[in-house]
């Protein structure tokens, strides 16, 4: 139903030059007091009239304006698909969270970019675009040195990128993947398994953590003698599953190293209903996943699983903020945990 009066006008905003008239100041008083910058410069009294100024005319700092003085924003760019996100789990979820709050009690915001990217240059630009304070690029195409100095030109101080190494210019965060994988092979090993398979998603957004994983487990295997390493793929669903267990015994392995809890599970359901048995006898099939869930601990049998020790995300918040204070400091590796296996009944 069209609106007879027609479309209703979009309201002007309110200005910094309408609060210095209301308050009586000048609009360089307006910014110290709104921008935390007042502490020296502005007496308590006309702070507080300023403030109540802004509160009635419903004034609010245009963050993008500030922006272009400052040079740089307050935000802080989490990069990761929006299509790889849900699939890193609630381990991701979690870490996430208490960041971005972190992040908030020391000024900053946290957001998280889910554009996906064609090349690292390409990503770069759409990240500088926004003017962030520091990016964070947990995933996606790795960054080179070219797309790390285009982003140091538009202002932003702090680039930090996953992996064991970064680009010239970029800090490096390391959640080794591949000691995942050698922790699960050694614990497997160590309960007399020698043909091990190792499922990788048919996800191709987590190819380069599952291929990390894979890598750990053929690391642990290369110094015991007889040790079989057999990559399966599988897909998040019960029909892929089922595929997988009803072909078990050809390679006959004896023992697997899911890429998370959620693939663990799946397959432990469907290698028990193509009858087999999983435990940590020898004629049984060890099982161990990753990420410790609170559901791998409620199944019968319950779910041997790495864990990951990972650094608070209150610490890691910290170093974001020194490393935008300090956009000098030379590039280092910071590592944000290690990991370890809860062995339960599964294997």
């Amino acid at each position: 139903m069209t609106d007879p009066a027609g479309p209703r006008a979009t309201p002007t905003p309110p200005t910094s030059a309408a609060v210095a008239r209301l308050a009586g100041v000048s609009r360089a008083t307006v910014s110290y007091v709104l921008n935390g910058q007042a502490e020296g410069r502005v007496g308590a009294r006309t702070q507080a009239r300023v403030r109540a100024a802004a509160e009635e005319l419903g004034y609010v700092p245009h963050a993008a304006a500030r922006t272009l003085r400052a040079g740089r924003g307050s935000i802080v760019l989490l990069a990761a698909p929006a299509d790889t996100v849900p699939a890193f789990g609630p381990l991701f979820t979690r870490f996430l969270a208490g960041f971005q709050t972190a992040l908030h009690g020391l000024g900053y915001t946290g957001v998280l970019h889910g554009a996906p990217a064609a090349s690292p240059m390409a990503a770069a630009r759409a990240w500088a675009e926004l003017r962030p304070a520091a990016v964070l690029a947990l995933h996606g195409p790795p960054l080179d040195a070219p797309a790390v100095e285009l982003l140091h030109r538009a202002g932003t101080a702090a680039v930090l990128t996953h992996g064991p190494s970064a680009p010239p210019g970029a800090h490096a965060l390391l959640l080794d993947q591949r000691e995942a994988g050698r922790r699960a092979g050694e614990h497997l090993l160590a309960g007399g398994r020698r043909r091990i398979g190792v499922v990788r998603p048919a996800d191709r957004g987590l190819a380069d953590f599952a291929g990390a994983r894979l890598a750990g487990v053929r690391e642990a295997a290369a110094g015991r003698p007889g040790a079989e390493v057999h990559p399966l793929d599988l897909e998040l669903t019960e029909e892929s599953a089922a595929r997988l267990a009803a072909d078990w015994s050809g390679p006959g392995l004896d023992g697997v190293f899911a890429y998370n809890d959620e693939y663990a599970m799946l397959l432990m359901r469907a290698l028990q209903d193509a009858g087999h048995t999983i435990g940590t006898g020898p004629d049984e099939i060890g099982v161990v996943g990753a990420d410790d869930l609170l559901l791998a601990r409620l199944l019968r049998p319950r779910l041997t699983s790495v864990r990951a020790e990972i650094t608070p995300p209150d610490r890691i918040a910290a170093l974001v903020a020194a490393l935008i204070r300090d956009p000098d400091r030379s590039p280092a590796v910071h590592r944000l945990g290690t990991f370890r296996v809860e062995g339960r009944d599964s294997g």
